[in-house]
């Protein structure tokens, strides 16, 4: 117990990296754990399982009309929760309470997660249409606003845990390890029902018993986030007005190349909305789902450990922007790959067969490679988000995490939301059977879009995030010099505090 303590006493970042360190890995786990929380929720309620669940479990009966509401429903309410989290945004930066800005809404929002979660996935095809209509939006809704309340202080906590970037980018690799492990427990526990002798012809009680698991790791895990973390950046004692936060955003540059970036991201989250499809009806061989699901794991991984040991050996030469220009690059050449090797296998085979052995190694080990240069992305992005905080900081001397965040998890939200209603829709438009079990023969033109959305359409995407990383504004070191400016002024700030209490 007593090397377990030291171990956890001890900081993450040993060596002189030229900028101050504060973590220990106590507060890292635990914050982490947080992660691995919001993990297990979006692998039940954001994932490509909420789309089949909705188009091949409650709504089933209605066909090709299903689709169509559930399209719908997928896109008006997560337009909903994309406006909802510039609001939590700004409610995060005027707070002000004895225990901190975010930590209070850690505490607490978790709880209501997990109680509406279990409640969504309650839903039977057996209840009438309009019901199942309401009751899906409301429960759709409920699970925006609670999540968002947790979601958007849990991200500007960790803009305010430590000021240092190179500790947070490992701050953020060790979160996406336990944030990818806690969101694979549902999804592959929804995923591995197709091989038990119960849950293979019960899936709505397969997406039950896996919610109400999230549901307690949810809000055990969250409990740990509250107790052992730390707000360290410093804020105005007076709350900034509702009209200064949103004036902020537009004299921020770089955030609104990250945002314009996301926007272009959308493209690339429509494999993940469509994979169930893509793997019963195309591949037609609903077995590849656990390993479709299990093989991306390493990604999240490779990268959680390599992207901040880079950053480290780096140091003073780390550069955030170039790191994300090459993963886009990378996933491109990946994507074309991926096409040219696995057309033939798809698209050439019989509808009403499974795909060779082959073809299926080679989908799985395209997925896995094509989740390393996305989730590299994905962590660095995370530091990149952090920087825009400082930026804005320093250019007005007011920091404003929430709202800025709430910005980017807006366009996250808009990611999932627009993917999801574009995937339903052209599946849609193409004449897609639905069906409970098993699976069924489409015709070509469903096929042809499923090989599409989920190999080239990504593709697009990354080449577009191009443009506006060209304009991002900010490198390793311009964010250096920002943080030994903000550092002068905030200890200006404290010595003037200290001289009036004096007189």
């Amino acid at each position: 117990m007593a090397k377990l303590k030291t171990f956890l006493d001890s900081k993450i970042i040993k060596k002189d990296v030229g900028e101050e360190t504060v973590l220990t890995w106590k507060e890292t786990i635990s914050y982490a754990l947080g992660r691995g929380a919001q993990g297990m929720n979006t692998g039940m309620t954001s994932s490509k399982y909420v789309n089949y669940f909705l188009t091949n479990v409650l709504f089933a009966k209605l066909g090709e009309r299903g689709m169509t509401i559930a399209s719908r429903i997928r896109l008006y309410c997560g337009i909903f929760d994309a406006i909802n989290d510039p609001i939590m945004g700004v409610i995060v930066d005027r707070t002000r309470t004895k225990n901190g800005q975010m930590r209070p809404y850690i505490k607490w929002a978790p709880i209501f997660v997990a109680i509406v979660m279990v409640l969504f996935f309650i839903g039977s095809s057996n209840m009438p249409t309009w019901f199942n209509i309401a009751y899906t939006t409301v429960l759709f809704v409920l699970l925006d606003v609670t999540y968002t309340a947790f979601d958007i202080p849990m991200g500007a906590l960790a803009f305010s845990i430590t000021p240092s970037g190179i500790e947070r980018t490992k701050l953020f690799g060790v979160s996406s390890i336990v944030r990818s492990v806690g969101g694979a427990i549902p999804m592959v526990f929804v995923a591995g029902g197709s091989l038990l002798p119960y849950f293979k012809d019960h899936t709505p009680q397969a997406y039950l018993t896996s919610a109400i698991v999230a549901a307690v790791g949810i809000v055990l895990l969250t409990r740990l986030t509250y107790m052992n973390t730390r707000e360290r950046a410093e804020h105005k004692e007076d709350a900034p007005s509702i009209k200064e936060c949103f004036r902020l955003l537009f004299q921020n540059r770089p955030l609104l190349m990250l945002f314009l970036g996301n926007v272009c991201f959308v493209l690339c989250k429509i494999p993940e909305q469509v994979s169930a499809f893509f793997v019963r009806d195309l591949m037609y061989n609903p077995k590849y789902n656990v390993f479709i699901d299990i093989v991306k794991f390493p990604g999240s991984l490779i990268a959680a450990v390599l992207v901040p040991m880079i950053m480290e050996k780096l140091g003073r030469r780390a550069n955030p922007k170039r790191f994300y220009q090459v993963c886009c690059l990378l996933a491109i050449a990946l994507s074309a790959l991926f096409a040219v090797s696995t057309y033939s296998g798809l698209m050439k085979k019989a509808p009403d067969t499974s795909v060779s052995l082959f073809t299926g190694i080679l989908i799985v080990a395209f997925t896995g490679l094509l989740a390393i240069p996305m989730e590299f992305k994905n962590l660095i992005q995370k530091e990149m988000e952090a920087e825009t905080v400082d930026y804005i900081e320093y250019k007005t001397g007011t920091r404003v995490e929430g709202v800025m965040l709430s910005i980017m998890s807006f366009t996250g939200k808009i990611e999932n939301t627009f993917s999801s209603s574009i995937g339903l829709w052209v599946l849609g438009k193409t004449s897609y059977i639905p069906h409970e079990e098993g699976s069924v023969a489409q015709n070509h033109p469903t096929n042809l879009a499923l090989f599409l959305m989920t190999i080239l359409v990504p593709a697009a995407g990354y080449l577009l995030m191009l443009i506006p990383m060209h304009f991002y504004n900010i490198t390793g070191e311009s964010h250096r010099k920002m943080m030994e400016v903000i550092k002068e002024r905030r200890a200006a700030l404290s010595e003037e505090a200290t001289t009036l209490q004096e007189a």
